[in-house]
């Protein structure tokens, strides 16, 4: 019999939402819910199997039912039942037989496994709530103590957009393989704090890691029955707490991770989330009710309107937040809050992003979840990257973010893979993807460093996989291969997969360099994938969301240590050089500051922009952004070597190689002078200065 208490209880605060020590004595509780009739919080033992005590909450004020309950410390166990109506039909499925999650917790207990017990309603009258109490199995929120941390004298870099370059990555993959790391450090926060993981950051030159999803999350149920796991972390339950999985202390993992953070600053490198708030780990709600769903369906989801009891689904995960409720987009700000402020992270990347512009009447860059966010004092000094686009009607919207936004322009994606692998698009469409996508950004009034530039994310093949497979190979993902996109525009250069034939080699290695050089000296934001500096492989797979193994783990045995000084190479050119600078330049005018040439040295006319047949192009900088001298960026990439011609250069300063792809470190020994052909190699970037 669960014990019932009373006289502790008094009204409290409605504010901050969540669960909260007050005066180092009791606990202000404060929940969230426009359609509950009562909220009852319920505590358990240190094991979290026993129920000890359930408390109704004494007090409502609007949505939010709160109560301060003294004689409760940090360390407490808690979950919540919510009662109200069932009725499905009106988005109503309140069940107070289901013990619930705070979407507040800062510590979440216990580990999920997808029982008949979590189901909301009942398996064979789904118009009736479950009656069977799932308490002693569901997940628990610890009560945390006020925060206590050391930052010292943390200082964020806050490196400009325009100087960042971006490295993505996985925080259990990065670390998993690398010797240097203590074994129990590996795949851990704490591992990626290590020095030697923080060496090869600053070897590279990167400013800024952008963390795959490190919120609390759940694997989905049809991964867990063929024995998989969500490895990337796209399935978000807590949205302010960070993933004890990824800890080399899980009781610690709060502590541990804003001592990443804090070694990692102290390095100069930003910490970017990739955070997932377009839809939650419930799914289409039918297999359990872990925590929205039960405290408020109607308030927190979007609902098909013709379709009782269904979910929107623009997301492809089975349920879409909707940002347009007070519930949603309070939380999704103080969440954002939280880890901008306490947590001390540099910036943020949404995960289909379009979702938090949803309104009934569809994308809307003027909606409240962006206004929120261009106002609040704490965001304004974090970096604001959206993934532009969801699976819903009218979900692509590159170019159409608000001023404040950088985005993953995939047009450069595309156009860079399509140009160097496939022979495929002019010399003019290449030029506009390298000078920023002003089609896109510049009629918006938004800065070229808005165009997050890259060929490879963590979503689809690796670069050496992109060079080295027509085809995905995805059997182990357990779908037959179905899978992962299928139009990756890649190259298998002859040989489908690992070989060991010197020409292929030599060819996969120098398209590597020539498409890590365009990312990295392109107008706009580069972005590296964590490994392809190295040539990481996963074997063909490109769509590995749910292999937590060598697929994965970055192979540090195998790294290509010529390939790892050329990346850094390019890298450190453009810290030093910045051949564009941040302001806009019209790469079809021929007055332009800068200057287009073809290999016989002439400039670029309308119908050279447009002939697909020639693949050499040069750009002339006279004033770089932060060099003394001009600069003359080639690109060749045709299979013929091109004698380039020159612009004839000053005497006292002749034209020398900066970089040059074809050398397996970007060396070169040409010393031509002012005005001698290049020897421009097939399939090859050169930098001149």
């Amino acid at each position: 019999m669960v014990r019932r208490v009373t006289p502790t209880v008094s009204a409290g605060r409605p504010w901050p939402l969540g669960v909260h020590v007050v005066d180092g004595d009791g606990i202000n509780v404060a929940v969230y819910s426009a359609n509950a009739t009562r909220i009852e919080l319920c505590l358990f033992d240190t094991a979290g199997t026993t129920e000890t005590a359930r408390i109704a909450l004494p007090s409502r004020t609007d949505c939010i039912h709160h109560g301060r309950i003294a004689g409760i410390r940090a360390g407490q166990l808690y979950g919540l039942r919510v009662h109200g109506p069932w009725q499905p039909a009106a988005n109503h499925r309140f069940n107070p037989a289901k013990l619930l999650l705070d979407p507040y917790a800062r510590e979440i207990v216990g580990r999920f496994e997808w029982r008949p017990e979590h189901r909301g309603a009942d398996a064979a009258h789904p118009a009736l709530p479950d009656p069977h109490d799932n308490a002693s199995t569901a997940l628990k929120a610890r009560v945390v103590a006020d925060d206590t941390f050391d930052w010292g004298d943390d200082r964020a870099p806050r490196v400009s957009l325009a100087d960042t370059v971006i490295y993505e990555m996985h925080v259990k993959g990065y670390t998993k393989r690398l010797p240097a790391v203590p074994e129990a450090l590996r795949g851990t926060y704490a591992g990626l704090a290590h020095p030697a993981a923080i060496t090869h950051l600053q070897r590279l030159g990167v400013t800024s890691l952008c963390l795959l999803p490190i919120h609390y999350h759940l694997d989905e149920k049809r991964l867990v029955d063929h024995g998989l796991v969500n490895y990337w972390g796209y399935n978000t339950i807590g949205f302010f707490c960070p993933d004890p999985r990824l800890a080399a202390d899980p009781a610690a993992a709060r502590d541990e991770f804003r001592a990443m953070v804090k070694a990692l600053h102290a390095a100069g490198i930003e910490v970017i989330l990739d955070v997932v708030y377009n839809h939650t780990a419930e799914g289409e709600g039918d297999d359990a009710a872990i925590s929205f769903q039960g405290l408020d369906d109607a308030s927190y989801y979007r609902h098909a309107q013709a379709v009782p009891l269904v979910y929107e689904n623009h997301t492809g995960c089975g349920n879409t937040v909707d940002i347009g409720s007070t519930g949603m987009l309070r939380l999704v700000m103080d969440s954002l809050r939280y880890w901008a402020d306490e947590m001390h992270v540099d910036g943020f990347r949404f995960d289909l992003a379009t979702v938090l512009g949803r309104g009934d009447a569809g994308f809307d860059a003027r909606g409240g979840f962006f206004a929120a966010v261009a106002q609040d004092p704490v965001l304004a000094r974090v970096k604001l990257i959206a993934e532009p686009w969801d699976i819903g009607p009218g979900g692509y919207q590159v170019g159409r973010f608000p001023r404040g936004w950088a985005e993953w322009n995939d047009q450069f994606r595309d156009v860079m893979r399509g140009y160097w692998l496939r022979g495929e698009h002019s010399r003019g469409t290449f030029a506009r993807r390298l000078c920023a996508s002003s089609d896109l950004y510049e009629a918006a009034g938004r800065a070229p460093s808005a165009s997050v530039n890259y060929v490879i994310s963590h979503d689809g093949f690796t670069l050496r996989d992109l060079v080295s497979y027509e085809h995905k190979h995805n059997e182990a993902n357990g779908e037959h291969n179905r899978d992962g996109t299928s139009n990756n525009l890649s190259t298998n250069c002859g040989i489908e997969g690992a070989t060991d034939d010197p020409p292929v080699l030599a060819l996969r290695a120098q398209f590597q360099r020539a498409l890590l050089a365009t990312v990295l000296l392109a107008q706009g934001t580069p972005m590296l994938s964590a490994g392809d500096e190295l040539g990481h492989t996963q074997h063909g797979n490109n769509n590995p969301y749910c292999q937590d193994n060598e697929i994965t783990w970055i192979d540090w045995s195998a790294a290509d240590d010529d390939l790892i000084t050329f990346t850094a190479r390019a890298i450190a050119l453009r810290r030093r050089t910045q051949p564009f600078d941040d302001a806009w330049i019209d790469t079809l005018d021929p007055v332009s500051a800068l200057g287009w040439i073809g290999g016989d040295g002439r400039p670029l006319d309308e119908k050279a922009w447009n002939d697909n047949g020639h693949r050499a192009l040069g750009c002339l900088i006279p004033k770089p952004g932060k060099a003394d001298a001009p600069m003359l960026l080639l690109f060749n990439a045709s299979a013929d070597d091109v004698m380039f011609v020159l612009p004839r250069a000053d005497a006292d300063h002749p034209w020398r190689v900066l970089l040059d792809s074809t050398e397996p470190r970007g060396e070169s020994s040409w010393s031509g002078g002012s005005s001698t052909p290049f020897p421009l190699r097939a399939r090859s970037v050169a930098v001149l200065g």
